[in-house]
């Protein structure tokens, strides 16, 4: 596994894919080496770590790690390529022959240039619109969806540097390297190839192992019922479109789990509204409890979202969803109808109202995503879905 992030120096839904995944895999025999860059992790300010992510004694970690992270980092992102790293990413492909090489974000463990590490199959899961999108995530200027790009603009929006390896064909050539791509929607992988992305692609969503889905529904009953949001506080997540809903709605409350850089601007818009409350960054060992008494979960992305995992967390614990229809976030309450998609602010408020004034309702769509995270979403599936890719890949039948 080549990855930017990994657990616990991550800031989301990618490295716990990336973890659940090698964890699952050594759980069945697999020997496991995950690549992650800490001075990535580093460079863009993480934190200490929060909780132990125990790892399978089949896995073994490698962190790239220097003196310098920033300027380590700075140079993948700037040449599209290991740079300083490589000489420690050599050394890990040249002590095993690997039979299956699985890159996930690879913008700052090696860029582009890391696709030509390596034998054996080679896959490539498309966890964010990196490949097309500087900034990942289709969000252009950092205030709207990006329907005609304006790459160097919207670096310098973002406070980042343009990268010179975009405007050259290494995209292209490094590509090549690869046999497989994985898409955890469909719409993510049309997306790229609305533009201009033609790759050989399989849709493989992500999954929540059993094993993290114990029961949180134990304890206290809330003093009042609540809607819940968990990710990072950015903009481009929605969470502060929600806090303008619940200055009109008390009727439940909303707890925000997570963290980011929109967090102090969010303190100061809930001064006075005892009924919001900020939580900061929780374990998942600790959300389990809160997604387990929700009303529902609540995802407000306004971004181009390729998969919604923190609806199967929701699943795992019986609750709805209510999911903003945006990008890959529809695929995940169509497939399931264990929750409503929204658009307007009227359509959310209308969907809080019925799951709050009806619990029969709640309990019956919150069996439902149940029901399809375990069919669907859960480890067995997922793992069986993974090897017939692996299987096609190899056989060139993709």
């Amino acid at each position: 596994m080549v990855t930017t992030f990994y657990p616990p120096a991550h800031f989301g839904g990618d490295a716990m894919y990336v973890y659940r995944l090698s964890n699952a895999l050594a759980r069945r025999g697999h020997l496991v080496t995950v690549v992650h860059s800490l001075d990535a992790y580093r460079a863009l300010g993480g934190a200490a770590p929060a909780g132990p992510f125990p790892n399978h004694s089949n896995v073994e970690v490698v962190a790239l790690e220097g003196r310098l992270p920033l300027a380590r980092s700075l140079a993948t992102y700037l040449s599209g390529r290991p740079a300083l790293q490589a000489r420690r990413l050599t050394e890990v492909f040249a002590s095993a022959d690997f039979d299956v090489v699985h890159f996930h974000n690879v913008s700052l463990v090696g860029g582009p240039g890391v696709l030509g590490y390596g034998k054996g199959v080679k896959l490539y899961t498309l966890h964010e619109h990196w490949l097309a999108c500087p900034m990942h995530v289709l969000w252009r200027l950092n205030r709207e969806l990006c329907e005609r790009p304006t790459c160097i603009r919207c670096s310098l929006a973002y406070r980042r540097p343009p990268q010179p390896w975009r405007y050259t064909s290494l995209l292209e050539r490094e590509l090549a390297h690869v046999d497989l791509f994985l898409s955890p929607s469909a719409f993510a992988a049309e997306a790229h190839a609305r533009r201009g992305l033609r790759l050989p692609v399989r849709v493989l969503p992500y999954f929540l192992p059993t094993t993290e889905a114990k029961d949180g529904g134990a304890g206290a009953e809330p003093a009042r019922p609540f809607f819940l949001f968990v990710g990072r506080l950015e903009k481009l997540k929605g969470v502060q479109t929600l806090v303008d809903v619940f200055r009109e709605y008390d009727a439940a409350d909303l707890l925000i789990a997570g963290n980011g850089r929109l967090a102090r601007e969010l303190r100061r818009a809930v001064a006075g509204l005892p009924h919001v409350r900020l939580l900061g960054f929780l374990h998942p060992t600790e959300l389990q409890a809160l997604y387990a008494r929700a009303l529902a979960l609540l995802v407000p992305s306004l971004c181009y979202e390729v998969f919604g995992i923190v609806a199967l967390e929701a699943f795992a614990q019986r609750t709805p969803v209510i999911m903003r229809d945006r990008g890959g976030l529809s695929e995940v309450v169509e497939e399931s109808g264990g929750g409503f998609v929204y658009r307007t602010d009227a359509e959310l408020l209308e969907s809080m109202e019925r799951l709050r004034r009806d619990p029969v309702l709640r309990a019956g769509l919150g069996a439902r995503g149940h029901e399809a995270w375990l069919r669907r979403w859960s480890e067995g599936p997922h793992l069986e879905a993974y090897f017939d890719a692996i299987e096609a890949a190899r056989a060139g039948s993709a």
